[in-house]
């Protein structure tokens, strides 16, 4: 499908309607930033609700009313020479998806943060940065170059670091924040210089036109290969924002953050972001093979290599952000086997149960009194009911049992991946019943056997208020039917709904790679294929419940005995600490070296001294300026006596 660039005054609606998506909770960032002392929390929550709400509002009349793709230019931004950058969005199927995904899941997340933060001191604060977190990923999918996108990916990177911190009289949560940062700068910038190489190869950074230019293989004075730098530079952006190896590890440690935050970063914004810039310039990566198979390799590893820690996690919060980091693994498989409308699908259905997940956890920890370890809970389900009953139905969503939503999308994945590779699909499928195991072990130590906690935390135990279990509700059943979107079979077309609806935004990938859109499997080894990856998963639960709930086993203490193997998984590999030996404390090192002998003993002595230099002369001449008669006369003679002095030598 052709793009159309339309002013704005050409636009199918007003401009301001297209604003006012991400305007809505730019203003709630401000009122309740400005007025953070003196809103209540309730308050405070309605009005930062309202606004993300107005958002998906809009997004829904432009979703039900999109007949064409078409860029809104607002107005010249950047002029310099060739250069021209407008403000401009580009509204598209991709586009309208992500903005339903981050306004409804966004919103949901707002309404459970009513009750689960109104007891906390700086509530309109949490508020304003929730807001600003939207407002940041709303620019980023309505961008319409490569610029604009970049702007919204530093505000998300900016909000995650805000919101990680935020309760920062806690060091190790300031810490966990400086970390999200700090790797997602390295990932951010082989993400700018692939912008840079963007613009040095097509002279220009609109998607339109770069994309078409690349279909028709207009790569300026170089050859196709540049393409292939640009794409891992891309792609080594979406490593950091998407947490994948190597640059995972922020990951695990944002849950330092309140739970509604990593549920909001987890589900409908930041991790969401590297896939939907690779599904963005998929036209680029099809055209550099070489990439997408390096995408594919670390998408499988990055999921079954997360999946292997969330086995020994025992914080529920930890288990979880493994989860989203081996998931997102599946996602980035998929684009690596071209896979692209199967990976966006992943990234909805993971949005709503993932989102579910962690809203669940938090009302657990709600409900035992900010306790995260597993070892401490158990039997909670008579306790809280609607929480266990929405956290299952995320957990048999996530474990790809039919007919749960994460059964349709992860099927496809891996359907994908055995077209591409049979090792690809071994490991897609390995991973599967891990996936299974991890997360029935969370749902059975939690909610299953004894209570294992202290008796005030059990006479506390209560199931949430209504604004935290509502959204709850809602999530499930998304979790539960929104596989159906693009389920073939049961809608008797060729591809469900979503493949076809965003089919357009392929037309040049498809043009370049024909073959990758029409590989066709057989009913019986799709059959086969359905089978495994639904045995897969009834195995991990299997096994699961034998383990936690049959045998009672019960996770060991943190300074037990293990074996060597359970140790390097309980130590999630030393990864954290080979980084520390190897990057942080050289760097620590280097930094005081520097501070001591250079800064120090160079610098400051220098600065310092011409300070003083100058104080001394101004400590002199200050007698020149004293009011005094006599003074001045003595300065004349002398002054006198110096020039005859000087004119006498000189002759």
């Amino acid at each position: 499908m052709q793009e159309q660039v339309l002013p704005a005054a050409s636009a199918p609606y007003s401009t301001f309607l297209y604003v006012l998506i991400p305007l809505l909770p730019f203003l709630g960032f401000l009122i309740n930033g400005l007025l953070n002392r003196r809103l209540s929390g309730t308050v405070a929550g309605l009005i930062s609700s309202a606004a993300v709400l107005g958002s998906f509002a809009i997004s829904v009349f432009l979703f039900l009313n999109f007949q064409y793709q078409y860029t809104v230019t607002l107005f010249d931004w950047i002029s310099v020479g060739s250069l021209q950058i407008p403000f401009s969005y580009q509204i598209d199927q991709l586009s309208l998806i992500m903005l339903l995904l981050v306004t409804g899941v966004g919103f949901l997340i707002h309404v459970y943060s009513i009750g689960y933060m109104h007891h906390d001191e700086n509530v309109g604060k949490f508020f304003s940065f929730l807001n600003l977190f939207v407002f940041s990923m709303l620019v980023l999918v309505l961008g319409a170059n490569f610029v604009i996108l970049f702007i919204g990916w530093e505000g998300v990177g900016l909000c995650s670091y805000l919101l990680i911190g935020f309760w920062n009289k806690n060091h190790n949560y300031n810490n966990a924040a400086k970390k999200a940062f700090i790797i997602n700068r390295i990932g951010d910038l082989g993400f700018l210089l692939g912008i840079f190489l963007i613009y040095l190869t097509f002279n220009s950074v609109q998607f339109g036109e770069v994309f078409q230019k690349a279909h028709l293989g207009q790569f300026g004075p170089y050859t196709v290969s540049i393409v292939t730098v640009i794409t891992l530079l891309l792609f080594v952006g979406a490593t950091g924002k998407s947490a994948q190896l190597p640059l995972y590890t922020w990951l695990p440690d944002a849950m330092a953050g309140p739970t509604p935050v990593s549920a909001l970063i987890h589900a409908a914004t930041m991790v969401t972001a590297g896939i939907y810039m690779i599904l963005r310039a998929n036209v680029l990566f099809t055209l550099a093979p070489d990439t997408l198979e390096v995408i594919a390799i670390i998408g499988a590893a990055t999921a079954l290599f997360a999946a292997t820690i969330g086995l020994a996690q025992n914080d529920i919060k930890k288990v979880l952000a493994y989860s989203t980091v081996s998931q997102l693994g599946y996602m980035f498989l998929a684009l690596g086997v071209m896979g692209y409308s199967t990976s966006l699908f992943h990234v909805l259905t993971h949005a709503f149960f993932k989102a579910l997940m962690f809203l669940g956890a938090g009302s657990v920890i709600h409900a035992m009194s900010n306790e995260q370890d597993m070892r401490r809970m158990g039997g909670l389900r008579k306790a809280l009911p609607i929480t266990f009953i929405t956290f299952l139905i995320g957990c048999l969503a996530i474990a790809g049992i039919p007919p749960f939503s994460g059964f349709f999308s992860k099927d496809e994945i891996l359907l994908h991946a055995y077209q591409h590779s049979k090792a690809l699909y071994a490991v897609g499928l390995f991973t599967a019943f891990l996936t299974a195991f991890y997360m029935f072990r969370l749902l059975f130590l939690t909610f299953f056997g004894e209570f294992r906690g202290t008796e005030e935390q059990k006479h506390h135990l209560h199931e949430s208020p209504a604004s935290m279990t509502l959204p709850l509700v809602i999530l499930a059943i998304l979790a539960a039917v929104g596989g159906f979107m693009n389920a073939p079979l049961l809608l008797g077309e060729e591809n469900g709904y979503l493949a076809n609806y965003l089919a357009p935004l392929f037309t040049y990938s498809k043009q370049l790679n024909p073959a990758a859109f029409g590989v066709e499997v057989d009913h019986a080894t799709e059959y086969m294929l359905i089978g495994l990856s639904v045995g897969a998963g009834v195995l991990g639960i299997i096994f699961a419940y034998v383990q936690y709930v049959s045998r009672g086993v019960r996770p060991a203490e943190d300074d037990a005995h293990r074996s060597a193997p359970e140790n390097v998984v309980y130590n999630k590999y030393y990864i954290d600490e080979l980084y520390n030996g190897l990057f942080v404390r050289p760097i620590m090192g280097l930094s005081r070296g520097l501070y001591r002998y250079v800064e120090n003993g160079i610098i400051d002595p220098v600065v310092n001294g011409f300070g003083r230099l100058t104080m001394g002369g101004g400590q002199l001449l200050r007698y020149v300026q004293t009011g005094s008669v006599e003074t001045y006369l003595i300065l004349m003679v002398v002054g006198i006596v110096l020039v005859l002095a000087l004119n006498y030598l000189k002759f």
